[in-house]
């Protein structure tokens, strides 16, 4: 039950802080929304990998900051072919 909650405190912790610049609004460019979409997608993957051997906490944070890098990656080169 503590890691439910701790899982659930974690989650609810990082979207609260990752919606302050609103990596969706009208002025955001692509490595912005990338890094969002890569970090949560990580996260909700790592998770589900690290759940299943024990360690969800773990996984999660290793999963949101390899799909954050991945994502922010991906993002410039969007913006690096769409903005020349």
């Amino acid at each position: 039950m503590k890691k439910t909650l701790l899982s659930i405190v974690a989650a609810a912790s990082a979207l609260t802080f990752s919606n302050c610049a609103n990596p969706y609004g009208p002025g955001a460019n692509n490595a912005q929304r990338d890094t969002a979409t890569g970090a949560i997608g990580g996260a909700l993957l790592g998770g589900i990998i690290g759940h299943q051997s024990g360690r969800g906490i773990e996984g999660a944070a290793l999963g949101a900051a390899a799909g954050g890098i991945g994502g922010n990656a991906v993002g410039r080169n969007k913006d690096n072919q769409y903005y020349r």
